[in-house]
């Protein structure tokens, strides 16, 4: 009886590490398994409205340029992102509340990387893109998650018509 559930304990214990490896919990990294609030993944055989972000430091600022961004509800829009500064970057794209909120949780991980279709974290001088489909009208968010870049004027608009 003993043997018998020292090996179901093992069993279990393996199962549940696999399942938080696999799932990247924990402050190295998360994914969102909810609905978005600005819409949905962009298809990858649809076509797209290309939109050019850059982000960067300058004059004690961090920023996104352009900082706001109009689109129609319905449409899909590839953004091409390029971080021409001297540190890491996001772009998380949320409402201007729910951004709010993962900024302040990301103080207490901030080694936190995104994993989620709605954000990418870029390297200085590198690229990335995001392909997102805007299914919803309203005002939304882009901003840099990373501690202090939100403060720091890290944050733009997206206004779904």
């Amino acid at each position: 009886m003993k043997n018998w559930r020292q090996t179901g304990i093992a069993l279990v214990s393996t199962v549940l590490l696999s399942v938080s490896a696999w799932a990247g919990a924990g402050p190295a990294g998360h994914s969102h398994d909810e609905a978005f609030s600005a819409g949905e993944p962009g298809g990858p055989k649809k076509r797209n409205r290309i939109v050019q972000i850059t982000m960067g430091e300058a004059d004690g600022k961090m920023m996104f340029v352009p900082n706001k961004v109009e689109v129609k509800k319905g449409e899909q829009i590839k953004f091409k992102l390029r971080n021409n500064g001297e540190l890491d970057h996001e772009f998380v794209l949320a409402t201007t509340q729910e951004n709010i909120e993962h900024a302040e949780m990301m103080k207490e991980n901030p080694e936190m990387r995104h994993a989620d279709p709605n954000a990418r974290r870029v390297a200085p001088k590198q690229t990335s893109e995001l392909a997102w489909k805007f299914t919803k009208k309203g005002t939304f968010e882009f901003a840099c998650l990373i501690p202090g870049h939100y403060q720091a004027g890290m944050h733009g608009l997206i206004m779904v018509k």
